[in-house]
């Protein structure tokens, strides 16, 4: 049924083109400037000269023109997901963006970072997570980041931004909350260390390195988020209510959040803090509730009982010029074969399945592009957003299943072989 895109992965990057960086730095200023400023200190980077490998979070847009502020003079190229070239391909292009389809594993674009690394000599930047944050805390790496950095030979620096998530989360962006940005750049392996560092080693380093929490920063410091919306929308991530355990229950407006099953009602303060205002507080700190959400699919992805099902619209992205195009309706199973779609759209008939062993995390949209929440699945030449037609804010229990569904699959393969399972991080 599909048809190639016109999305030329195997063409291989630019290096990022001269007369583009005064439009990336003078973009970087404005970006600054609209997020009022942001604080940015540098750690062990004596001594530091390209090309190296830079690793970030990702909390909104704004990162971009921070890493390129950190750097500056200096050039990268960036690990960019495909739809993000969607009317912007030359620029993206010009820049050194290297496509990424989301969650494939693809040998290709491993051969482009290696090219920008080894053979254009610039850095390479490139957000582990693969995602946004969904509840300002960091999100499951990529278990094969030091392995890269071990053949590119290369020193790596991870950059870390606090405030960004909180200033503008993925379920409620607009209106921008007034929350400083302080960022920290630092090499953790030197160009020295990396040939004598073991990868698992090197990967260590990474995840030790890979850990905020933007609720505890703007709490601990006391710093005001001076927004009447600061809840709003954030039973997108919080859809279980622990007063009575029910999902998809809750709903939030302003600074409010509040469960229609029992009635508990939740108040957010300036600092992000909840407090229950008919009862006894269950939890204060959001990331805290969001990991307890995590815990139940957990059990219940191990108990053998979790499935979702829906219909759901079906978009393809066609190519740069067009973008996605609807092709129409299919069922869409989520269980323990992964995810699977089935139905008859525009060419016919139409089947697809991700395994769970292929799949170590999904992306998820809120309400993207105004046209619903989507689910991002892809194969190595296709991207498909997927919109659940019926079933009411179910993204972040899939993306907590698609995890927990990898990580059992991933235990059991283990067993299997007589090898020992690392402890759960």
């Amino acid at each position: 049924m599909s048809k190639p895109t016109s999305f030329d992965t195997k063409r291989k990057p630019s290096k990022p083109l001269p007369y583009l960086m005064p439009i990336e730095w003078g973009g970087t200023s404005v970006f600054s400037k609209i997020a009022g400023g942001a604080k940015i200190t540098k750690e062990n980077c004596e001594g530091l000269k390209p090309p190296f490998l830079i690793l970030c979070n990702h909390g909104s847009f704004i990162d971009f023109p921070l890493v390129v502020k950190a750097i500056f003079p200096l050039r990268t190229s960036w690990v960019i997901s495909i739809e993000e070239f969607i009317g912007r391909e030359w620029i993206m292009r010009g820049v050194g963006g290297i496509y990424k389809r989301k969650f494939t594993a693809d040998m290709t674009v491993v051969r482009h970072i290696l090219n920008a690394l080894t053979r254009q000599k610039v850095c390479c930047t490139i957000y582990p997570e693969a995602r946004f944050s969904l509840a300002g805390i960091n999100e499951q790496l990529d278990g094969a980041l030091g392995k890269l950095a071990k053949k590119a030979k290369v020193p790596v620096c991870v950059f870390i931004s606090k405030g960004n998530f909180i200033r503008s989360p993925q379920w409620n962006k607009h209106p921008y909350r007034k929350v400083p940005i302080e960022c920290k750049f630092t090499q953790i392996v030197t160009r020295e260390e990396v040939a004598t560092l073991t990868a698992d080693e090197i990967q260590k380093r990474i995840e030790d390195a890979f850990v905020y929490d933007d609720y505890a920063y703007i709490r601990d410091n006391k710093i005001p988020m001076k927004c009447s919306e600061r809840a709003q929308n954030i039973h997108k991530i919080l859809y279980q209510c622990p007063v009575c355990g029910t999902e998809f229950s809750t709903d939030s407006r302003g600074s409010k959040i509040w469960c229609s099953h029992c009635g508990a009602i939740w108040e957010m303060d300036d600092y992000g803090v909840l407090h229950r205002e008919n009862g006894e507080d269950v939890f204060t700190h959001v990331p805290d509730w969001y990991r307890w959400e995590r815990e139940n699919v957990r059990k219940e992805v191990e108990s053998g009982n979790y499935h979702f099902e829906d219909s759901a619209r079906l978009e393809r992205l066609v190519n740069g010029k067009i973008g996605f195009e609807t092709i129409g309706t299919v069922r869409l199973t989520h269980d323990e074969n992964g995810f699977t779609m089935d139905g008859d759209i525009l060419d016919g008939h139409f089947k697809f399945n991700r395994s769970v062993a292929s799949m170590r995390s999904v992306h998820i949209e809120y309400d993207f592009k105004g046209r619903g929440d989507a689910i991002d699945l892809c194969t190595l030449d296709d991207t498909y957003f997927v919109f659940p037609l019926t079933a009411r804010n179910v993204l972040t229990k899939l993306h907590f299943a698609t995890e927990e569904l990898h990580k059992l699959d991933e235990k059991k393969r283990l067993l299997e072989l007589g090898k020992e399972v690392p402890e759960e991080k």
